[in-house]
């Protein structure tokens, strides 16, 4: 018999609203029951991330969905500086991104991103795409305690 599976937090970092917008299309679509919170570039991640005005209410994330190519603050600069805070090392952080750059890819596993996901640019398969990154986290994979 398995868990019952719980809802998780989701910090998406994306500053296109088209792709914020089929990315929410996608959990309302598919029933996804996790909360999205959304942030449109690297200056904000950190802020949300470290409860810093406009956001010291925000809730933990469980996962973070994170585009590189980002204003203010680029989505790498964001993924080093995640992964060098131990209070936030240990949050999930998928990269989500048009890139298909092979340096783009290697360096974030170097900075320990743990997937990197091109996006599709087909709305269809993009809903995909989010549907089985959530299916991953949610259904197989043990995210660490809040």
């Amino acid at each position: 018999m398995s868990e019952p599976v719980t809802a998780i937090e989701v910090l998406l970092v994306e500053d296109d609203p088209g792709d914020v917008l089929m990315t929410r299309e996608a959990f309302e679509e598919h029933k996804i029951g996790n909360r999205l919170h959304v942030v449109p570039d690297g200056v904000e991640a950190l802020a949300y991330l470290r409860r810093e005005e406009p956001y010291p209410h925000a809730v933990r994330p469980d996962l973070i969905l994170l585009d590189l190519n980002l204003p203010r603050r680029d989505g790498r600069e964001v993924l080093k500086e995640i992964k060098d805070d131990e209070s936030l090392r240990h949050i999930p952080v998928v990269v989500l991104t048009t890139s298909q750059l092979e340096e783009d890819i290697l360096r974030s596993y170097q900075l320990h991103a743990n997937a990197y996901v091109t996006k599709p640019v087909d709305f269809d398969r993009f809903i995909q795409a989010v549907r089985q990154i959530d299916e991953f986290f949610v259904s197989v994979v043990r995210l660490p305690p809040r």
